[in-house]
């Protein structure tokens, strides 16, 4: 965050609430995921962290079990806070927070940070007094000179925190060549021609020599630093920390499996755990390596490993993949271009997202150039980047 923003929050001048003055706090009408139907209309939101707390989507269930959009879910297990922006249906052991206040919806990521900023105390009571416990919380709010909380603080602070985000995004897709989503002749034939791909069976070994372990290093023992250090979990990409231990750094280009059996491509130096096994795709093209993690992460993560049963290196090398094959080879080329066209499909709707917003901010600045802060609205809502080095939610992150 910039220092002009660091100082907006400074400076502002901020008021103590109860969240219970602010929210209610419901049990939701849960019901298992066996019941949903095909449709969109709705979200079924489960006690996850992962896509927002959804699950999946659903058309009408029952009109008993409908939670309204405008409200947050909060899962009991994670304790994470997610806004809802249309309607949804609940399944077990989430919480549904309704405002007793009218919130502007441009406000919802600086609630939703708040609301969140409240995990550690809510993650130290028993269940049962997760209630009691929110509706307890104090927060600081900004305030208007007469005692009210300032909206219109909130909603240009998250405009102007979003213009910031998504100018860091486009410069993203430029230097990284994603910013270009058309499909070329290459890529097109790729995706028409994918059933018909001929494919064979290989053994990791055999392809990319003996995999490596990592070396345990405790949590108390790790030094603060720049160096991406994997662990066990899906959470931040299986990063736990960033170190400056000497401990046997991973080249990028490579894919790490966890002791689950769950696999992740690295596109960057890192070190590892003694629960991660890493498989030493350096050679490969970049593109290909991505696709050989996709098959790796299928044959190894089918729930057959866990606390008791842990999947190490020796388990990699007897891992056999399917892949596309030509000549009796794999066929990286094959990888390459298919995995070209995928990121491609799946940038698209990213770039003009950035595109959109770039240009709603340009024109909102030209139209108040006489006033020294600009007053533009923009509808902020979670945004993703998937495979690559830039993650953004449009949070907020207030120190």
């Amino acid at each position: 965050m910039n220092a002009s923003l660091n100082e907006k929050l400074r400076t502002v001048k901020w008021g103590e609430y109860k969240l219970g003055t602010l929210f209610d706090i419901e049990n939701t009408l849960s019901f298992n995921a066996d019941k949903l139907v095909d449709g969109t209309e709705y979200d079924y939101v489960t006690r996850t962290s992962t896509n927002q707390g959804i699950l999946q989507t659903t058309g009408f269930v029952n009109e008993d079990n409908i939670n309204s959009s405008g409200t947050w879910s909060l899962g009991l297990l994670s304790m994470d806070f997610f806004y809802r922006y249309k309607p949804w249906y609940a399944g077990q052991f989430i919480r549904k927070i309704i405002p007793k206040v009218s919130i502007p919806e441009n406000t919802v990521p600086f609630f939703s940070t708040i609301l969140n900023k409240q995990k550690p105390i809510l993650l130290s009571v028993l269940v049962r007094g997760v209630d009691e416990a929110f509706k307890n919380i104090s927060v600081k709010l900004p305030q208007t000179a007469e005692g009210k909380i300032d909206f219109d603080f909130m909603e240009s602070f998250v405009a102007e925190l979003e213009a910031e985000r998504v100018a860091e995004l486009s410069a993203y897709l430029m230097v990284s060549g994603l910013d270009n989503y058309e499909l070329s002749s290459d890529e097109k034939k790729a995706l028409k021609n994918y059933q018909s791909l001929k494919w064979n069976t290989y053994n990791l070994e055999k392809l990319f020599g003996k995999s490596t372990r990592g070396k345990r290093l405790k949590g108390d023992d790790r030094i603060s630093g720049t160096l991406p250090f994997v662990t066990a979990g899906e959470a931040a990409e299986g990063i736990s920390a960033y170190i400056s231990n000497e401990v046997e750094v991973f080249e990028k280009n490579t894919t790490t499996i966890d002791m689950f059996g769950s696999a992740k491509y690295r596109n960057y130096k890192y070190g590892a755990d003694d629960h991660v096994a890493v498989v030493h795709t350096e050679a490969v093209p970049m593109r290909a390596s991505i696709f050989l993690t996709s098959a790796i992460h299928k044959a190894a993560h089918t729930g057959k490993f866990d606390y008791g049963h842990n999947f190490y290196a020796k388990d990699a090398d007897a891992l056999d993949i399917m892949l596309p094959t030509k000549d009796g080879k794999p066929d990286y080329d094959a990888m390459s271009t298919l995995i070209s066209a995928v990121q491609k499909l799946v940038i698209k709707d990213v770039v003009k997202y950035a595109d959109e917003k770039t240009k709603a901010y340009h024109t909102a600045t030209r139209h108040d150039e006489q006033n020294t802060e600009y007053t533009f609205r923009i509808k902020s809502k979670p945004l993703m980047v998937a495979d690559g080095d830039y993650t953004d939610k449009s949070g907020l992150v207030i120190d």
